[in-house]
């Protein structure tokens, strides 16, 4: 009897003191961040996932002044790897394709927040360099003004007489994907580009590919007729200006399901700050916030309260919908994107 309960007396200590210990880190890591006072990212606006409740969370709970830089996931680490010591970055939101190269390059610092055990081994790196806060699945935004027939399949944009907007092909993650999404609908996948290469050739030679930036501004402004986002921009912009105005949808011949990581610069001159950031965002009201933004967080036992739920697309359109099963192979693929959309596609842009 007395071993039993000397046993439970250590367990019940040691247990104590773990729980101690994370909670004087926890202190210690908010007392640290609110000295610097100031988080600064890049490549995480406002309008993307919501970012914008966050900052504002951080602020109100604990003192931090933000400001947001917005790049794409390869001038973000461009930036980190030019800048070094001299840092004006903190942390930053990339791709999944990106993850491991600003990790090659030597420019992240790792942080596991404390609800690290619940984000699934295949979102995160082991050392906690990256790991996915939401995923997005490509979709199509139509102008419903500019196109009668708003498309559902990638088919439909081939048939289609309307302008096509993908982004910047070879730097932005968003529109690699998208390139990704139309091998995956045509029978390629992330070790073979080339079906995707060759759909997209096929538009810009009809004339359809348009080089139009799918920015929020130029949709709004009617600029863009069709464009390829990800799902949680898309319906942020359809919600923005009107549902009336713009359709959103999956293509159903076939799309990707990916992620995107945060980025610790690791010469940040606010560290304390931006893994402060960090662990909110991993956080039950942080995930919370990035569904509030139409991206599906990658905790799936935060429950998320009904009006946000209704936010989102039904499931039935994600039946599709593919995942990346070899990062290695889409790293490599996404490398010699750039050259390829150069020397095949952009020739044949009218």
């Amino acid at each position: 009897m007395k071993s039993l309960l000397a046993s439970a007396l250590l367990i019940s200590t040691t247990m104590s003191a773990s729980v101690f210990a994370a909670e004087t880190d926890m202190n210690s890591l908010v007392e640290a961040a609110k000295k610097e006072g100031a988080v600064y990212s890049v490549g995480m606006p406002d309008s993307w996932a919501n970012w914008k409740d966050t900052w504002a969370d951080l602020n109100a709970n604990y003192g931090l002044e933000h400001q947001d830089t917005d790049m794409s996931s390869a001038q973000e680490i461009a930036k980190f790897a030019a800048e070094k010591k001299n840092a004006t970055a903190d942390i930053g939101d990339v791709g999944f394709a990106f993850a491991n190269v600003a990790v090659k390059k030597g420019v992240t610092q790792p942080y596991k927040p404390t609800t690290w055990s619940e984000i699934p081994e295949w979102a995160k790196d082991k050392e906690g360099h990256w790991a996915l806060a939401y995923t997005g699945t490509i979709a199509f935004i139509s102008n419903n003004n500019l196109v009668k027939n708003p498309p559902k399949t990638w088919n439909d944009l081939l048939t289609g007489d309307y302008k096509v907007s993908l982004g910047d092909v070879g730097s932005a993650a968003q529109a690699n994907n998208a390139v990704l999404a139309a091998a995956f609908a045509n029978g390629g996948d992330e070790t073979n580009l080339q079906p995707a290469i060759e759909f997209f050739a096929k538009l810009a030679e009809k004339g359809n590919l348009s080089l139009t930036d799918p920015s929020a501004a130029n949709i709004e402004k009617g600029e863009v007729e069709v464009a390829v986002l990800w799902d949680f921009n898309a319906l942020n912009n359809r919600d923005k200006f009107g549902r009336d105005r713009f359709s959103v949808n999956i293509p159903q011949d076939g799309s990707v399901i990916s992620g995107y990581t945060t980025i610790i610069n690791k010469f940040a001159k606010n560290p304390n700050a931006a893994k402060l950031a960090r662990e909110y965002i991993f956080s039950d009201k942080g995930q919370v916030n990035l569904a509030a933004g139409y991206a599906r967080p990658i905790r799936t036992n935060v429950e998320l309260p009904q009006a946000v739920q209704d936010k989102l697309l039904s499931n039935e359109q994600y039946q599709n919908v593919h995942p990346v099963a070899d990062f290695a192979a889409w790293e490599k693929s996404a490398r010699k994107l750039p050259r390829q959309w150069q020397e095949n596609v952009l020739i044949h842009v009218k």
